[in-house]
């Protein structure tokens, strides 16, 4: 008469058998490596459809884990046979392979995140995208000033276009939320005016507490049909809002570019660069202030002025203050 296999027997033999297949010698148990910590934080990419055994191999080549073959046969035996959800994983060292399974499973990725600093220009937005290996496809070089400066999470596997419609709706969103904030003192007539207008603040000072400061002064002269006079808006067409890394020449300030604010009252043709919400801010609430001029004070701000003599003034000071430095 045959005998019925116990549990324990059944669990005997499986634990032989999966000796055998991991390769450890009957001394080492199989539960002690599920459950050893890793031997450092990494962060590991599992691709969309991965196999268990090809997420194993990228775990042993991250060094999460010590094998990817034993890995895998303690999991058919000591895990459930919940699929493995692709994404980025970061697998802590105090962690065992056992939570590294069901962090997997339960898909706890870590986000891809992408930030767009405040002032960044079109071009640089595009070519930030491109440069993250994570995203995938296409892009093209977005409208100036559509997009919202931000820290962004996206799922793996993201496209690039996604991403940049993403960041222009939260522009969008952004601007439909301010807009109704704007005080008596906002000479912008249209959210794309605030925009252009909040393009060169964000250019000019990167001062948090000069923005409505600057704010003022430049509604002050668009206000007054005094030509803003703004550096950057010159630089723009010429770098495409990259650094220019030399002076103006006096030949590009005589350039009738349709951005050129030296050689015309009023605002520029579009936008210089992405602002941010506190630059959109300050020109919708631009400071009070009488201030018609503003030049660098060399300390990485800036000295204001209510008359032409006072800016002059400034002004021989700056020059002054960079001969010394021999930057002139």
């Amino acid at each position: 008469m045959a005998r019925r296999t116990s549990s324990a027997g059944r669990a005997a033999r499986t634990f032989v058998v999966l000796l055998i297949l991991v390769g450890l010698p009957l001394s080492v148990a199989p539960w002690w490596t599920w459950g050893k910590p890793g031997p450092a934080t990494h962060d590991v990419v599992i691709p969309t459809g991965a196999t268990l055994y090809a997420a194993a191999t990228r775990m042993y080549d991250a060094d999460v884990i010590s094998s990817a073959r034993q890995f895998t046969a303690l999991a058919r035996v000591f895990g459930s046979r919940a699929p493995i959800k692709a994404g980025v994983y970061r697998f802590q060292e105090d962690r065992g392979w056992g939570d590294y399974l069901r962090q997997m499973q339960r898909g706890d990725v870590v986000a891809l995140r992408v930030t767009i600093p405040e002032g960044m220009p079109a071009v640089l937005v595009r070519e930030r995208l491109l440069a993250n290996t994570q995203l995938t496809g296409p892009v093209d070089t977005p409208a100036e000033g559509s997009v919202l400066p931000d820290t962004y999470d996206f799922g793996v596997g993201s496209t690039r276009a996604a991403a940049l419609k993403h960041m222009q709706a939260a522009m969008t969103a952004e601007l439909a939320a301010l807009w109704p904030t704007r005080t008596p003192a906002a000479v912008v007539k249209t959210p794309a005016e605030a925009v252009i207008l909040a393009s060169i603040v964000e250019k000019e000072t990167a001062l948090p507490a000069e923005r409505r400061l600057v704010a003022g002064v430049y509604s002050n002269r668009l206000r007054a049909g005094v030509k803003l006079d703004a550096d950057p808006t010159v630089i723009y067409p010429i770098t495409q809002g990259r650094p220019l890394g030399r002076r103006i020449l006096r030949s590009e300030l005589a350039r009738d570019t349709g951005y050129n604010t030296y050689l015309k009252p009023g605002l520029p043709k579009g936008p210089i660069a992405n602002p941010g919400r506190a630059s959109l801010a300050a020109v919708l609430d631009p400071a009070p202030t009488k201030a018609l001029y503003f030049v660098a004070d060399g300390r990485g701000g800036h000295v204001f002025a209510t008359t032409l003599a006072e800016q002059n003034a400034n002004v021989a000071r700056w020059f002054a203050l960079r001969r010394a430095r021999g930057e002139m």
